[in-house]
């Protein structure tokens, strides 16, 4: 039997990469022995050339031995990318877990305890002609606390996939915070318009505010992830 080839594969985070790049190796004809570990950051097969492994590796985002996937030159660029669609979708759905604990969590608290603060009427203080920093850090209170949940989330991921706790804290902030804005800013937007502009949750806006937040940074996650290789999760 021949010596199974070893590949060093960099940009793995839990095992849910780990799955990725199994279920990618597995699927090409002719390979055998497939093991993928996350501590080591290894990838090793039996049965085919180093090199198709190492390119299935690269377009999904992973680096191999330190070489990474060229950026994709602005006319080669397109939206019809199935895998690829179907890859920024899976790390849209985690953001949206992450973010939206924290994000859903503040609105609730906010409804519970009575914080009721319009938009427009409470925004700018009356006492001193500008704007009420107390009444703005409130409406912005949900997007903090959404983006940290998140960061949270994908800490806890990366530890049970046995990842020590700094690097997978360091991680967890390399995320693509743009996404995660994107989506805490849409999925709030869309709460203010069931309540009125009112500060609350509105269970009515439950639905439609993860629908909105999923579409709304999707496209971005596909091109980040089609042009430079790089997932948001």
């Amino acid at each position: 039997m021949t010596d199974a080839t070893r590949l060093d594969v960099s940009g793995m985070t839990c095992m849910s990469c780990v799955g990725r790049v199994t279920d990618a190796l597995e699927s090409i004809d002719g390979i055998s022995d497939v093991s993928v570990s996350l501590d080591e950051g290894t990838a090793s097969f039996r049965g085919i050339p180093e090199d198709i492994a190492t390119q299935t590796i690269l377009e999904l985002g992973y680096s191999v031995g330190g070489e990474v996937l060229q950026m994709v030159p602005p006319e080669d660029f397109n939206w019809k990318d199935g895998p690829i669609w179907k890859q920024s979708a899976n790390n849209t759905k985690w953001c949206l877990i992450g973010c939206s604990i924290g994000e859903f969590g503040t609105l609730a608290a906010y409804q519970y305890y009575g914080v009721h603060h319009h938009l427009s009427w409470d925004l700018i203080n009356p006492n001193s002609g500008g704007f009420d920093l107390y009444i703005i850090f409130l409406f912005m209170l949900p997007l903090i606390n959404g983006l940290a949940t998140s960061v949270m989330l994908e800490t806890a991921i990366l530890v049970r996939g046995q990842m020590d706790l700094r690097n997978a804290i360091s991680t967890a902030f390399g995320m693509s915070f743009i996404s995660m804005l994107m989506m805490e800013i849409a999925m709030e937007v869309t709460d203010l318009i069931y309540t009125g502009g009112q500060l609350g949750l509105d269970p009515r806006a439950v639905i439609p505010m993860l629908v909105v937040g999923f579409l709304t940074p999707w496209p971005y996650n596909y091109w980040r992830l089609k042009k430079y290789g790089v997932s948001c999760h």
